[in-house]
């Protein structure tokens, strides 16, 4: 016997063989289904009898098996069911005659036959036959099962007359030698009378008959038989069947032991006969006679547990079963089928140890010469057998055997197919998944050298079975699992024949079946490169969504009625880490940044790579790269359009490296940081482009308010020059721009501006709302720089005595005092010094400023959302004219004054300089002169009452003072309208004389609170001309008091006193002889409230004529001591009294 049965198990010694096989042509779909009806009758319970018939179909059995039939009856074909098809009756002797060629072949140990013929009517069908059973076509055959139960109990007549001969025979007759068909040559010419030889005989007939009582149900029978042929055969050495009793008393052991089977897969057993109990295959009880007269088995429970063996000794006995069958060469298919019953006894006992002692002894055991598919057959067993005890790596081991054995050179017609197939059943043994998610969950199990070697061999069998999309599949999942374990040789190769693999059938995210619905998971590529980090990126400064937040913060509702909850504050945190506090806008290009880098050894090309997302509708903006050998971390920005509002989720991106291609999700990276995936796109917004007509700033603004700039413009000017930028605003959206408001921040708090630095006006810009897309609107602005002009370091000084001074210049300076000043000119020339430091001598000073654009328009202005865009500005401001030094000078009106400026012209060019209603000065470079100006006296706005001043703390105190003191220079520069050019560059501007402005000289330039006026002959007399009046003449003098202050005045008393001006010095104030006054020459003032006047008229009378000055003055009291001499300031009085002659003739 050559040939084994690899899925005997211990329970099949109890079994009898049926073989059903096709005579003739009949489909194999027909067959096959006819024979599962037939196999499904495998267990009968026999009518009138306890007893239970175990039956195993086979539809192929070799016949040399047959003929070891005497040594293990399960071995012997007892019944032979036979299949064909025979739709004529002309063909029927045919059929018939190869029915009974076929049973010629079992003849010998058949105990019946039955043949079941399709396709056949008429007489011949109709013919009642036992042996034979006809039916009309393969569907209809209801009667099949019911032929099939009379065939098994015909086979246990058989088999219960076979046991009761052989079990009646008496000790004195002759008993015949049973023998294998290798030990009857050696039995020829041996003494049949000896005793050696009876009991050699009696023993093994003892343990023939414990075979059939086993097939017939009589377990207790059985054991004490298989013991009683141990004694004898093991008296004689009978080792051979010594082994074979050792084997029956195991396989009756684990039957009674283990009722449910030993199988791996143990076949479900269909009863046959009705009301029988559910252990009748285990039990055996007392019954009547059959119809057949046979008795049923009478041993009883307490006699089979006596003889049974106990789970420990099966196996003992087993060992020692073994080791006989061992000790014959052509017994090697009873010694493997044996080791591998007692592998499947030890797998219920869970002792895989000892499990494994046996495999390893099936392994060596010869069986000669097999064919290449009985070598499969052998390998997929073992296989199996290792699995069941647990041994996964050896299970896999001998499965990948028996792949490698399908497609042996030897192999005429290489089974590619069924090596693959073996080969995907390795990978449990493997510690291999198809699915790269098992890949990414902690530390690599298995061993990587096997396993890549696995995995080559799945692609080279995926390309010998004409499947390049498998081989696709499998190469993509060795070069992104086994990455790590590659060699730098290795990844080029496996890349190499992955891109010339996919240039023939691109690698997809699809799923793969196979044939047996075996499905691929898709496999991504995430190594290639490789993700450590994915950061959502806000939008650019100029395009972020703002909006009015919540006072309560933009995470907690406002319905909530409690200030704080903790309810709302860990759901604020759960959904921190997944949606991201700034917003997309929809039409408008959002980025991800993702940290890369490339592990292989060589330029790494990715292509088609993008965004993944959900949630609205997404337009994905592909990019290509390459990335060189093992680079560090790269930073890559995918791009992508919101085509639509709502919240949208990033899961991962897209690439397609090597012609395959992947879909990354983020959750799946195993270390990848992400700061959140979900984001908030917001309703289209306009976007807005400006451009100026300045150039761009080298220098970058960096607001201290965070602040950013989108775009920047750098001006040069002189202090106190304009300049007119004009600003075009485009609207490059597709939204239309309906609203626009602007704003300016200064950035500059230590330099002191004097007026406002940028001005505009909107009306006309904002009539050209609303901004269609890729429309352009122009809009003006103006910018004027009014630093200091004083000269705070005061380094001029005076080189005369006049008053005029100079300032030199910050050190080191190209300008030093060399000049000197001539008296008629009253100027000073600066000569350099150094002509190579007048790079230094700048002063420079630089100012910055913000200026605000916030739009709005389109779906994103209906739900409140806006933009903002900035422009820095960058001015270079150098010094025009320095205001040095600051007086004035009282002039004939006491409503005016001269104000007297020292100006230095600190440019390079002739400057030239003017005042309201003045003359244009003309300054020389680092030239300085004097300039007055006559100007009228200021009505300034006076301070609160001394006692809100003094209820106000000293802070608010400075504040008024610095707010009074900016709007009275304010109200200066602009009646004085001083303004400077530079003719040669046509550069002009204007001149604040704020800062140089002390309070000495505000008090001079301010109107006093009490206004004097003098009237001669109701002519006032308030400047240098003088009042004529006729000598010998009364002439009236008035003089009229306002008051203007906030308080009462008075009384006061003033005295007029005539003198002459000789113009040399002299006054001559004895005039008595000259001038007299009619009545009293001194004047009475009552107290004067405010915003009220008073008046005092009197007469002089000049006796000659001539020029004459009245001289008024004040007495001193106590009401003029509480008053400051600058409110009793009263015009000079210029009388020319005229001969009555001269004046008629003027």
């Amino acid at each position: 016997m050559s040939v084994p049965d690899y899925m005997q198990c211990a329970e099949d010694h109890q079994s009898l063989l049926v073989i059903v096989q096709p005579v003739g042509i009949v489909p194999d779909e027909q067959f096959f289904k006819i024979y599962k009806k037939i196999a499904a009758a495998n267990q009968v319970n026999l009518q009138d009898s306890q007893r239970v018939l175990y039956i195993r179909y086979r539809h192929h059995y070799p016949p040399e098996n047959n003929e070891w039939g005497d040594f293990q009856t399960h071995r012997k074909v007892v019944g032979l069911i036979a299949v064909t098809e025979c739709c004529n009756a002309k063909d029927w002797p045919q059929t018939s005659e190869k029915f009974h060629l076929r049973k010629e072949i079992y003849g010998s140990t058949l105990y019946d036959s039955r043949l079941f013929v399709f396709g056949l009517h008429g007489e011949i069908a109709e013919q009642p036959r036992t042996d034979v059973a006809f039916y009309p076509s393969y569907d209809e055959c209801e009667t099949i099962e019911k032929k099939v139960e009379d065939f098994i109990e015909s086979l246990f007549i058989v088999l219960e007359s076979k046991r009761l001969d052989r079990a009646t025979d008496k000790s004195g007759d002759k008993i015949q030698l049973l023998c294998v068909p290798f030990e009857k040559k050696d039995f020829v010419g041996l003494d049949t009378d000896s005793r050696h030889y009876k009991k050699r005989c009696q023993g093994r007939m003892r343990k023939h008959v414990g075979d059939l009582c086993l097939q017939a149900g009589m377990l207790q029978d059985a054991l004490v038989h298989y013991h009683m042929a141990v004694e004898l055969l093991r008296s004689v050495n009978d080792f051979l069947w010594l082994g074979a009793a050792l084997e029956g008393l195991c396989s009756s052991s684990v039957i009674y032991h283990y009722p449910s089977g030993t199988g791996s897969k143990p076949a479900v057993r269909r009863a046959c006969s009705m009301g029988l109990p559910s252990e009748a295959g285990r039990r055996h009880r007392h019954g009547a006679l059959t119809t057949n007269g046979i008795s049923a088995d009478t041993s009883a429970e307490i006699g089979r547990a006596k003889n049974c063996l106990s789970p420990e000794d099966i196996i003992d006995k087993y060992k020692e079963a073994i080791s006989y069958f061992g000790k014959y060469k052509n017994a090697g298919v009873i010694e493997l089928e044996a080791c591998v019953k007692a592998v499947r006894v030890l797998a219920i006992q869970k002792r895989s140890m000892e499990a494994s002692e046996f495999l390893q002894n099936a392994v060596y055991i010869n069986l000669g010469q097999l064919s290449e598919e009985e070598k499969i057959q052998r390998y997929s067993i073992l296989s199996e057998l290792y699995d069941l005890i647990g041994f996964h790596r050896k299970s896999a081991f001998f499965k990948r055997v028996a792949a490698m054995q399908c497609v042996t050179p030897s192999i005429v017609d290489p089974g590619w197919k069924a090596c693959y197939k073996l080969l995907l059943e390795t990978l449990h043994g493997y510690s291999l998944s198809l699915d790269p998610q098992d890949f990414s969950k902690g530390t690599h199990k298995g061993w990587p050298a096997v396993q890549m070697r696995l995995l080559h061999e799945l692609v080279y069998a995926s390309r010998r079975m004409g499947n390049p999309a498998l081989a696709v599949r499998h190469l993509s999942f060795l070069l992104q699992t086994m990455l790590d374990f590659l060699s730098d040789q290795e990844k080029k190769e496996v890349s190499q024949s992955l891109e010339n693999y996919t240039a023939k059938c691109p690698g997809t995210m699809e799923v793969v079946t196979l044939p047996d619905d075996v499905k691929l998971p898709p496999v991504p590529l995430t190594k290639l490169p490789i993700v450590r980090s994915a950061k959502l990126l806000n939008l650019p400064p100029n395009l972020r969504p703002l909006k009015i937040r919540n006072i309560l913060g933009p995470n907690i509702s406002s319905k909530s009625p409690f200030i704080y909850s903790p309810i709302i504050a860990h759901h604020r945190g759960e959904e921190k880490g997944k949606k991201i506090d700034f917003q997309w806008v929809q039409g408008d290009v959002c980025e991800v940044q993702l940290m890369v880098y490339n592990p292989m050894p060589f330029e790494l090309r990715v292509e088609n790579m993008g965004l993944l997302v959900s949630g609205v509708e997404f337009e994905s903006l592909p990019a290509a790269l390459s990335l060189p050998a093992e680079s560090g971390l790269y930073p890559v920005t995918l791009v992508g359009v919101p085509r639509t509002s709502g919240q949208i989720n990033v899961n991962g991106y897209q690439t397609s490296v090597f012609g395959v291609s992947s879909d990354c999700l983020l959750e799946n990276l195993s270390g990848v940081k992400v700061n959140g995936c979900t984001v908030e796109v917001v309703p289209a917004l306009p976007r807005l482009q400006i451009t100026t007509s300045l150039p761009r700033s080298a220098q970058t603004l960096v607001p201290l308010s965070g602040d950013e700039i989108f775009s920047s413009a750098s001006v040069q000017l002189f202090n106190g020059e304009l300049q007119q930028l004009t600003i075009k605003l485009e609207n490059i959206g597709t939204e239309p721009l309906e609203t626009l408001e602007i704003s300016a921040k200064n950035l500059n708090d230590k330099e002191k501006l004097n007026g406002n630095f940028l001005t505009w006006t909107l009306e006309e810009l904002l009539s050209q709302l609303p901004l269609e897309s890729g429309k352009v609107a122009y809009f003006t602005l103006n910018i004027q720089v009014k630093l200091d002009f004083s000269c705070q370091e005061s380094l001029l000084q005076d080189l005369n005595d006049d008053g005029i001074s100079l300032t030199g210049l910050p050190l080191p300076s190209p300008f030093r005092q060399n000049g000197k000043l001539g008296s008629e000119s009253k100027s000073a020339n600066f000569n350099s010094v150094d002509t190579n430091s007048k790079s230094e001598y700048n002063h420079v000073k630089t100012l910055e400023a913000i200026l605000n654009f916030k739009y709005s328009g389109g779906p994103g202005h209906s739900e409140g959302y806006h933009r903002n865009l900035s422009l820095g500005l960058h001015v270079d401001v150098e010094p025009s004219v320095f205001f040095t030094r600051v007086s004035t000078l009282p002039a004939t009106s006491t409503r005016k004054c001269h104000l007297l400026l020292d100006v230095f012209n600190s440019t390079e060019h002739e400057l030239t300089i003017s005042a309201k209603n003045n003359e244009d000065l003309i300054l020389h470079a680092g030239e300085c002169q004097r300039m007055a100006i006559q100007v009228n006296k200021f009505k300034f706005e006076t301070l609160p009452t001394s006692s809100k001043v003094g209820e106000m703390c000293a802070e608010n105190q400075r504040q008024i003072e610095e707010e009074r003191n900016h709007a009275q220079a304010t109200e200066i520069n602009s009646k004085l309208n001083i303004k400077w050019k530079i003719p040669s560059l046509k550069r002009e501007g204007e001149a604040s004389v704020e800062g140089v402005l002390n309070q000495l000289v505000r008090e001079h330039l301010q109107l006093a609170p009490l206004q004097w006026d003098v009237l001669v002959s109701g002519k006032p007399c308030d400047c240098d001309v003088a009042v004529e009046c006729q000598a010998g003449e009364p002439t009236s003098l008035e003089v009229k008091l306002t008051n203007q202050s906030k308080r009462t005045v008075g009384p006061f008393a003033l005295t007029v006193i005539p003198y002459q001006d000789y113009q040399n010095g002299v006054h001559n104030n004895d005039l008595g002889h000259a001038v007299t006054s009619i009545g009293s020459n001194t004047f009475y003032i009552d107290a004067v409230k405010s915003s009220e006047d008073f008046v005092c008229s009197g007469a002089l009378l000049f006796l000659y004529a001539g020029d004459y000055y009245l001289n008024i003055k004040f007495h001193d009291d106590n009401s003029s001591r509480e008053l400051p001499l600058s409110w009793f300031c009263l015009p000079s009085v210029h009388v020319r009294a005229m001969d009555p002659a001269q004046h008629t003739m003027f």
